[in-house]
């Protein structure tokens, strides 16, 4: 405490200069000690820019804001800054900071700013509704919301030489590139020609742009605009359209969330039918710059992703085949050895009669079929050719096919079990019970492995597609 009360008593003149609107008086200071324009310069934990807001000071304001970063801006008092500084002066929303960055920009920056720039797996989602656990998450949320209306509500006015002195066309673009569908809803709804926004780099249009990045929200976003057959056929420097966008592998764009090389060839095998499905037929043969149509740049691009996701397949393939081999090899003989002998008369099983025997029977010819289903899956998936079309449909079914009734075996052959022990050990309940509890520990461990992976699996192959 004591620290911090000396820490504040070396900027009370600073802080009183600017209280005054003494600007020169308090330039000579920043001058000494230039870490002071991001310094909480009072007990309420108030900035300079904070004390020049309340002031009145505009001039003053005006001088701290191009001496501070971006990071400066977001030092808070006892009630989040940036907000009321737009409230007082709406014109900072375009005004450029030190670094040459606006608001704006800032804005389609923070990703954790947005519902949408946070991935919240299911039960945090049904908390973020719910809960009062994150009520500081939906709080920024929520302010990000206030502080982006108050930005949008200066654009209008602007002429197109602003908006691009105040960065508003990157900032456009930044967030497509993160998938901020809340930003760009608000600003293309403000500003609806900004739909029109190119990089400066490569000239990609905004449709260009979600293609690239894998962005499926914002490309149905935009995808609604009226003018849209008028800016699809738009090509790039390299004179790429955008069919030719979504035949580039981009290691920056949304295919790295989804899992594995198989799938992620799947999904952009996936993104390049449906672009392909929306645009006119003469781009599916025109050619870029290096003469490649937009085909024969998938494959030019794809040569590696394919390699990986055939060996994916394959070695998951061999594993799997492994595993459903044992459990046949077992199945049979367990078949074949009935629990508790035959009748030496007849040759038919003692307990042929018993409802725990009818069980074990039923299981065993069930996780038998299942097993060798299964093999059957995975002998087709590491005999396949493995061409590019492959992995949009028929290799994942086969995989999906393979794991599913792998997963079944696997709980029928604990089932067949637990009859077997039931038959031999019949009437020892407190034998029995306890192992059938422990039975179920290896399902569980195999499902939970593959799972997650059979169901990514089959709502990519089976989902609603990419744009829905």
């Amino acid at each position: 405490m004591q620290n911090n009360k000396n820490n504040l008593l070396q900027y009370v003149d600073f802080a009183k200069n600017i209280r005054k609107g003494d600007w020169n008086a308090a330039k000579d200071f920043l001058r000494l000690y230039p870490e002071a324009v991001s310094k909480q310069i009072s007990y309420s934990g108030n900035a300079a820019l904070h004390i020049a807001i309340l002031g009145g000071h505009t001039n003053i304001v005006e001088e701290l804001v191009k001496q501070m970063s971006e990071e400066n801006l977001e030092i808070k008092d006892n009630d989040d800054m940036a907000l009321k500084l737009l409230e007082h002066y709406p014109s900072l929303a375009t005004s450029l900071d030190m670094r040459g960055e606006s608001p704006v920009l800032a804005l389609a920056c923070m990703s954790f700013a947005y519902p949408s720039g946070n991935q919240l797996i299911f039960w945090k989602q049904w908390i973020y509704h719910r809960i009062k656990q994150i009520y500081e998450l939906k709080l920024l949320h929520y302010q990000s919301a206030q502080l982006l209306s108050r930005v949008c509500y200066e654009l209008p006015g602007l002429s197109d030489q602003q908006l691009s002195d105040a960065r508003v066309l990157d900032a456009v673009l930044k967030a497509i590139q993160k998938g901020l569908i809340e930003f760009v809803i608000a600003v293309l709804s403000t500003k609806n020609e900004l739909v029109w926004s190119k990089t400066e780099e490569t000239s990609r249009n905004t449709f260009m742009w979600a293609v690239q990045h894998r962005q499926l929200k914002i490309f149905c976003l935009i995808y609604r605009c009226h003018i849209k057959n008028a800016i699809l056929p738009s090509v790039d420097i390299k004179n790429n359209n955008i069919l030719h966008v979504a035949a580039i592998l981009d290691s920056s764009s949304g295919l790295r969330t989804v899992p594995g090389a198989a799938l992620q060839m799947q999904r952009d095998l996936q993104w390049y039918k449906e672009v392909e499905s929306v645009v006119h037929p003469f781009l599916l043969e025109s050619t870029n710059k290096d003469g490649l149509t937009p085909r024969e740049l998938f494959t030019e691009t794809h040569k590696e992703l394919v390699d990986k996701g055939e060996k994916w397949m394959k070695e998951t393939a061999t594993s799997c085949t492994v595993v459903g081999a044992l459990i046949i090899t077992i199945m049979f003989a367990a078949a074949i050895t009935i629990p508790g002998g035959n009748d030496s008369n007849t040759g038919l099983p003692l307990f042929l009669n018993s409802k725990v025997f009818t069980l074990f029977i039923i299981r065993d010819a069930l996780s038998l079929l299942s097993s060798s289903t299964s093999i059957l899956m995975f002998l087709g998936i590491l005999t396949s050719s493995n061409a590019e079309e492959d992995f949009l449909e028929s290799l994942p079914r086969k995989m999906i096919i393979g794991l599913s009734t792998l997963i079944f075996s696997i709980a029928t052959i604990m089932i067949t079990f637990c009859a077997c022990l039931f038959i031999i050990l019949h009437g020892k309940s407190w034998m029995v019970i306890p192992v059938i509890c422990l039975a179920g520990v290896p399902i569980a461990l195999f499902t939970l492995t593959q799972f997650r992976l059979l169901i990514d699996m089959f709502n990519s192959t089976y989902g609603s597609g990419i744009f829905d």
